[in-house]
């Protein structure tokens, strides 16, 4: 009893019961009263594997992950896997990203975000002092740029984008000067540029440019985005109800139970639902910036920031992306979309962060003064 009590010391109930809450909430979507519900089900599956996930996540004692090469071995076997998914990978829907293992595949790219979240928290928790140098900011950049290109080839534009957006939201978190971030805008705009002119594929240009008028095109590259503005406007106030969405469910809207399941949800659950949602977010990353702010060392501080702006990227990404103030880079939205690469990740990042608050120091108020010199004079 007293391991359980010490391997559960650090267990959020409130965060873990939002995350639950946002896991249904995407579940029930994909319910449909007519026909089959393959999505439905084997997402109840991967729901409960995750957790699994997230349980285990909390046994270790991570503090192992400060020193050692064991963050650079795991990075290693990482950027190993995108490697060979690009030769042996699956493709679906034009994207090598995924190893085909029958009953189900693995997308390493998932568990890339997670793995340069640690590889970047260590370096720069190690490098505190000295992050005013400019060339920790580069060498980072290095980590973020290897996994970012292989990821890119694949192509899966969307993760690239989290990559990128972890790293520098993890280099701004750090400490980085204004100045060398006004540099790494810069960079930043010429790399635009050149992907823009030899990496980008034709049809990723050409979302790019119909999101800023999606009517023009509404046939073919604007349809997408078009129909997922319908889904969401549709809704109104409190929604068609579970199972009646009819741009989700009539199939209008592709891919409603990942890349677009934020406009199928908006349709079936209304503005009510919408408000709820953004709240059940909310609370996620309230509770993930207040344990960063607790963190024992600036290495548990930096990973907990880095999982919350993995998550926050992605939100914010998936919901421009859906009611089309974005460009559409087929991202799923945490714990609500279809798959299991991308859930079981989320959970066992939150296991893990939740696993270091075991060790944080404890937070002393003055009530806890008071009673303290209150029991040292009755003695």
């Amino acid at each position: 009893m007293q391991l359980v009590r010490s391997l559960f010391k650090g267990f959020d109930g409130l965060l873990c019961l939002c995350v639950l809450a946002l896991s249904i909430m995407g579940l029930v979507t994909m319910y449909s009263h007519t026909g089959e519900n393959n999505f439905f089900d084997r997402q109840i599956i991967w729901i409960g594997l995750a957790l699994l996930g997230m349980m285990i996540a909390l046994i270790p004692d991570y503090r192992f992950l400060r020193s050692g090469n064991i963050a650079l071995v795991g990075y290693m076997v990482i950027v190993a896997a995108l490697l060979l998914v690009l030769v042996i990978g699956s493709i679906t829907l034009g994207a090598q990203s995924r190893f085909d293992l029958g009953l189900f595949s693995i997308q390493p790219a998932d568990p890339a975000k997670l793995m340069l979240i640690i590889v970047l928290a260590k370096y720069f928790a190690k490098r505190h002092e000295f992050i005013g140098d400019f060339k920790h900011i580069l060498v980072s950049g290095i980590y973020a740029g290897l996994v970012c290109g292989l990821v890119l080839i694949q192509p899966d534009f969307g993760s690239a984008l989290i990559i990128i957006s972890i790293w520098l939201g993890m280099v701004i978190v750090a400490g980085i000067r204004l100045r060398h971030l006004l540099t790494v805008f810069g960079l930043g705009a010429a790399a635009f540029i050149a992907l823009w002119q030899f990496a980008l594929y034709e049809y990723q240009k050409l979302r790019i440019l119909t999101f800023l008028d999606p009517l023009s095109d509404i046939q073919g590259a604007g349809y997408n985005a078009y129909q997922s503005t319908i889904a969401v406007g549709s809704g109104e106030l409190l929604g068609k109800g579970i199972g009646y969405g009819t741009q989700s469910k009539l199939l209008f809207l592709p891919e409603f139970q990942t890349d677009f399941i934020f406009a199928a949800f908006a349709e079936e659950w209304g503005f009510v639902g919408v408000l709820l949602l953004f709240t059940l977010f909310a609370v996620v990353m309230w509770r993930l910036v207040f344990v960063a702010a607790d963190g024992a060392t600036n290495f548990e501080k930096l990973f907990t920031a880095g999982v919350a702006l993995m998550i926050m990227s992605h939100f914010f990404v998936h919901i421009g992306m859906n009611v089309g103030l974005l460009p559409v880079t087929g991202l799923t939205i945490p714990f609500l979309s279809y798959g299991g690469s991308h859930l079981l990740t989320t959970y066992v990042a939150l296991g893990m962060v939740m696993a270091m608050r075991r060790y944080a120091p404890l937070r002393i108020t003055s009530d806890d003064m008071y009673l303290e010199k209150a029991v040292g004079r009755s003695t």
